[in-house]
């Protein structure tokens, strides 16, 4: 069991506090002692004072528990009178055996001798309540953070997925459309190819767990999956050119990061020239950060403050959600013209490797 886990069992961190905080007391009390000339047989009225206290304060963490629903004024009255109540008896305990042992068996004239120095045992004791609370009341915070954390985890798991797998609805579309073209043209053996690798695609995108990052060059593979389904539909006229550092294979990226911007390129820069175009992407480590960068030769588009004037886009949109929800403040996404013509895209992740 470890520090963190011993702390949550409430019960096992109640008495290491417990034992642990009278048995300060008691050395505490000991070295005050050593600047009076007392003799030895004071140790043991010092010991048996601290396990007095120790054992009369326990009733208090139930009486507490009972108490703990109750308003706070009505907790503070609880726990002024708990406290003197335990003080007096405390206090009690202490001049008796002081008397005892130290004084060989004095006994007081009056009853009221009994309870002498009983504000100085209040006062320890209302610390020990004063203590309690506080510890309960840290425990009890500590416990919402966590709940907040794990709601907040929650509600980000499910952003994530949904951002996902808006992916694949809006991807299908676009496929689906492309094939009922090759079939109208009368293009069966396309529109049959692109079919089978479209299948082969959704089978890898649903197997791929939306909530984890991939390896760049598991990233890679998904991304040629997905342009060896358009190639079947532009053939030559859709290059692709990777360059990508030998260090950064294993680093780690959003699953299905390349492939909106990839879809938009073709949409926007390869589809629209007769000649086709050339997608370009590259990846490369800059100190603790991995820069990824995906440009196209293509009529290039307007750019409003880093942003394409584009109405209805959804993989722009979509990838800086999905960064914002996977790294918050620690990403950039800079959209910019290609020289010398198209659009060029850089986005800067912390560089993380695969365990």
């Amino acid at each position: 069991m470890n520090w963190k886990e011993f702390i949550e069992n409430r019960n096992r961190f109640f008495w290491l506090l417990h034992i642990g905080g009278w048995i300060g007391f008691a050395l505490v009390h000991f070295l005050g002692s050593l600047l009076h000339d007392l003799r030895d047989l004071f140790i043991w009225v010092i010991f048996l004072g601290a396990y007095a206290g120790a054992i009369i304060s326990i009733p208090l963490r139930y009486i507490y528990q009972k108490a703990w629903n109750l308003t706070p004024i009505k907790i503070a009255l609880v726990v002024f009178v708990s406290s003197f109540v335990t003080g007096l008896i405390w206090q009690v305990v202490k001049n008796i055996t002081y008397w005892e042992i130290y004084k060989h068996g004095w006994k007081p004239d009056s009853i009221w001798y009994y309870s002498q120095n009983s504000l100085w045992s209040f006062y320890i004791i209302l610390s020990w309540s004063g203590l309690y609370f506080g510890i309960k009341y840290y425990q009890m915070l500590q416990q919402e953070k966590e709940k907040v954390l794990t709601a907040n985890n929650i509600a980000n798991q499910a952003q994530l997925k949904m951002l996902r797998y808006q992916l694949n609805p809006h991807f299908l579309f676009n496929t689906l459309n492309a094939i009922s073209t090759l079939i109208l043209i009368d293009e069966n053996k396309n529109a049959n190819g692109m079919v089978t690798k479209l299948s082969d695609f959704l089978r890898y995108s649903l197997d791929m767990d939306p909530m984890k990052k991939v390896s760049l060059s598991d990233e890679v593979k998904a991304l040629n999956l997905y342009l060896d389904i358009e190639k079947v539909r532009f053939e030559e006229r859709l290059q692709l050119r990777f360059e990508v550092q030998n260090n950064c294979q294993n680093a780690l990226v959003p699953s299905m990061i390349f492939q909106p911007l990839v879809e938009n390129a073709i949409k926007y820069a390869i589809a629209v020239k007769e000649t086709g175009g050339t997608i370009f992407i590259k990846v490369s480590r800059f100190a603790n950060d991995l820069q990824l960068e995906i440009a196209d030769d293509g009529p290039g588009a307007e750019i409003i403050n880093g942003n394409l004037a584009r109405e209805n886009g959804v993989g722009l949109v979509n990838t800086k959600e999905r960064l914002i929800a996977l790294y918050e403040n620690n990403y950039s996404l800079v959209v910019s013209d290609n020289i010398p013509t198209g659009v060029k895209i850089n986005i800067r992740i912390p560089f993380q490797l695969e365990q």
